[in-house]
């Protein structure tokens, strides 16, 4: 297991990264990186260091990704929950466009990869991660249906509405006075 950088999967968020940046600090393990998804140590983990790291970090919900397709996987996730997390997703490129830049292959590649290894396309995901940001938008009540819709980067209020409905079963207004508001973890996805 002689690998100076290595994948995790779950590794969704900020509080993720401090976690895995925890572990390596209770281990005494020199790092030099870690974003979602990847770090990269200082030097490589010999058998015994990375069956420890496997125990820990399934501990807390993430697991080393060892196999190509799942780490493509990954970082088309992570790609993913950047974009509509940390971006206002209206005005910018094309996801697809966005993916095979940043990934080095063509798109049709990419979404062959995801739909075998996930059991659904890249855009389904996308349109899952966000629902879960609009729900997010939502609870927060600053912003009206329309304006999340352009900071989301669906082309209206009725087609956000549309595939809210679709995903939910509910309308974003009937989501909003819902007094049980339900958001799903974004590790499951």
């Amino acid at each position: 297991m002689d690998k100076k950088v290595l994948h995790i999967k779950n590794m969704v968020c900020n509080r993720c990264i401090s976690s895995v940046q925890g572990i390596l600090v209770q281990h005494n393990l020199p790092f030099i990186s870690i974003s979602l998804g990847t770090i990269e140590l200082q030097q490589p983990l010999n058998a015994k260091v990375w069956a420890l790291l496997e125990y820990e970090f399934k501990k807390v919900g993430f697991e080393i990704i060892s196999e190509k397709n799942e780490r493509i996987v990954k970082q088309i996730k992570a790609i993913i929950l950047k974009y509509i997390f940390e971006e206002d997703a209206a005005g910018h490129q094309n996801l697809s466009t966005i993916l095979s830049e940043q990934l080095q292959f063509d798109y049709s590649h990419l979404s062959s990869i995801f739909s075998k290894t996930e059991g659904k396309s890249i855009q389904q995901y996308q349109n899952e991660i966000k629902v879960e940001r609009i729900k997010e938008l939502l609870e927060y009540d600053e912003l009206s249906i329309s304006e999340i819709a352009f900071k989301i980067g669906f082309g209206s209020s009725a087609y956000l509405s549309t595939q809210f409905k679709k995903i939910t079963g509910l309308t974003p207004t009937k989501y909003k006075t819902n007094k049980a508001l339900n958001r799903d973890p974004l590790d499951i996805f």
